[in-house]
Order: C-alpha cells, then structure tokens, then sequence
C-alpha cells in the first residue's frame, strides 16, 4: 500500500468527471445539496441546505464574511480600436487600481483605453507578475459605471460567459463590503429567509471581511505543498466581532465558519486560542499539521483537487475524513464547485 505524506500535492488529488462541475446556480439557493460530515467519526449523512438550521444550536456562532464581488472584467478599445480586456485587481488609490490586461503587448505604458463615454483610462506603469497599474477617468459615479458596463468574473473552470443574472446569483445575500473578483461561495447557499430563521432560533450572526483575490484559483505548483506561498488578502475584524468570538469560546459555545475565506480571517487573527482584532494582508495557508484554533464548524463548498482549499478543510475535518467525504460526493453526483453543492462538517 502507498504511504501518503499529508505535505506531498498528489495526495489531495481525486478523479472528478468534467459533467459533475457547476456551470450554473440552482435556481433557488438553499435547495442544493448538502453533504454533512462528522469530523470525530467520519459519518457522512445527505441532507438539503434548507436543512441546516437543524444542524446548529441556538448557541451557536455562525461568522459570515460580508465581502462583496465587483463586476471586475471590463472591455474597450485602444484608440486604434483594437478591443482589449481590463480586469480590476486591487484598488491602490481613489482612480488608480492594479489590473491585469489582455492582450499585455498592446497594452504598454501610456496606452489609453475607452470603455463608454463615461469611463476612460490609461496604462501609468508595470506591477507584479505582468499585472499594470491603470488610471481610471469618469463621469458621474464610478461603482455605478461599474455596475452599469463591469462583468462579473466567474471562475475559470466556469466554461461560460457571464451574464447579468450572475451579478445576482454569484453574490451573497449579505454582501456589503466591496473588493473581492471572486465569491465567498460557501455563503451562496443562504437565503434572506434563512439567515432570518437561523436568527430566529437564537443563533448569533457576526462578521468579518476577506476580500478574495485571484490567488484563491492559484494553483499549487510546488511538490511539496510546505513550499507554496500564498496570494496575500486583505482582512479586517473589528473589536467588538472579536470580543464577542473570544466570549462565546470561553463559555464552551460553538464557533461555526461559512466558508474557507471566514476560517481564513479567524485563524489569522488568532494567537493561543485567543482572537485578536483588526486589518492586515494574510497569506495564511492551513493544511494537515496546522493547528485550527478558533472555529469548531465550517460550511464550504467542494474544492478543487489539489488545491490549498482542499488542504485547509483536510487540515479541519481529517485528511482521512475529507477524501474519503469526496469519494461519496463522486459517487452521489454532487455538483461542485463555486455554483455547487454544499458541506457541512462538525
């Protein structure tokens, strides 16, 4: 029999047939499936979303994080007319974003670009990793041009167009705070209804921000997953988030995670089992042999093979526990992915 080493990328592979990858949501949220695991025994049982609420105690802590995805893809033209395509990065100052650019060598240094008659740029440097530094002009309010002519970015492995619907459906009900190009996707699952149900029941609902980047597709190019450096994103908890995070804990209440961007922010805020406050960039990257030290449940989505979030809920649940949960998702014909189905482990 192989020994699988937990640092080795090969040993979060599993065989996943392209037809099971979601290329659209379900037309109603809470209606996908959803896989609940026991991480203590491995028992897998098949439930519906809609059925989480009898998953959770009223004592419970359910943290969100509140992100909102911008319609970050925009399309102009040189003033050659040759149409190029402008994806918005990081906002460094009010008219200034870093961007990726395509085509890259039509698209140098003092290249002006123009969207519609309200929205205009020009190329002012080179950044990291072919990425540019772009200077906006506008007319009017530059988030509703945004709206207005912006795409959103759905994920590679999403063969698809987008179209206006996905401005909808490829957000969480709760999104407020703008800055991620990709969706916290554990939280498409929730409906208004349901978020007010699961308040209703006395739960507490608190949260956080991490603005997901690219980097969360970035794959794992390293053999030896120690070696992989993480995509840094910024996150943010405020004072009164934390306090009442480190309360509940000292007073034996479960802290449950919606999503892996959530998990992210908490454990890297956190220090000795406390959580601290505040904003910062993290690259914190969670796989077998780390410690998780704040959250006691985490709903997700299924990942990727080899990919870090695969790791992280490896880290969580059990590596054992986790592949073995895939292989029956296979089986079962779970959707997967951002506009798939649903995981809940306790």
């Amino acid at each position: 029999m192989q020994k699988i080493s937990l640092t080795k990328k090969s040993s979060y592979w599993y065989d996943l047939p392209a037809e099971f990858i979601a290329q659209h949501p379900k037309d109603k949220r809470s209606e996908s499936r959803m896989l609940v695991l026991d991480k203590k025994t491995g028992k897998v049982v098949h439930e519906k979303f809609s059925n989480i609420i009898d998953h959770l105690l009223p004592s419970d802590i359910l943290v969100i994080n509140n992100t909102k995805v911008i319609p970050a893809r925009l399309f102009g033209t040189k003033s050659t007319g040759a149409k190029v395509e402008v994806f918005l990065l990081e906002q460094k100052i009010e008219n200034r974003w870093e961007c990726l650019v395509k085509p890259g060598r039509k698209l140098q240094i003092g290249a002006e670009i123009t969207f519609n008659e309200k929205l205009k740029a020009k190329i002012i440097e080179h950044a990291e990793e072919g990425s540019r530094i772009v200077e906006f002009y506008w007319k009017g309010n530059f988030w509703d041009i945004l709206e207005d002519i912006g795409n959103v970015p759905l994920p590679p492995y999403i063969k698809r167009e987008s179209t206006n619907k996905d401005k909808e459906t490829y957000q969480t009900v709760y999104a407020e705070e703008r800055g991620s190009v990709a969706a916290p996707t554990a939280g498409l699952h929730f409906t208004k209804s349901l978020m007010q149900q699961i308040r209703e029941k006395g739960i507490e609902i608190l949260e956080v921000v991490l603005h997901v980047g690219l980097g969360t597709f970035r794959p794992v190019k390293t053999d030896d997953i120690k070696d992989h450096i993480m995509h840094s994103e910024h996150c943010q908890i405020t004072k009164e988030v934390a306090a009442e995070i480190n309360q509940a804990k000292n007073d034996g209440r479960r802290i449950i995670a919606v999503g892996t961007t959530t998990t992210r922010t908490l454990e890297s805020f956190a220090e000795n089992g406390h959580l601290n406050h505040g904003s910062h960039w993290t690259n914190i990257f969670l796989y077998p042999g780390k410690e998780i030290q704040i959250i006691d449940g985490l709903i997700t989505n299924f990942h990727m093979p080899e990919s870090t979030l695969m790791m992280l809920v490896s880290a969580f649940a059990g590596y054992n526990n986790i592949m073995n949960a895939y292989k029956i998702a296979v089986e079962e014909k779970y959707r997967f992915f951002s506009y798939g189905d649903a995981m809940l482990i306790l």
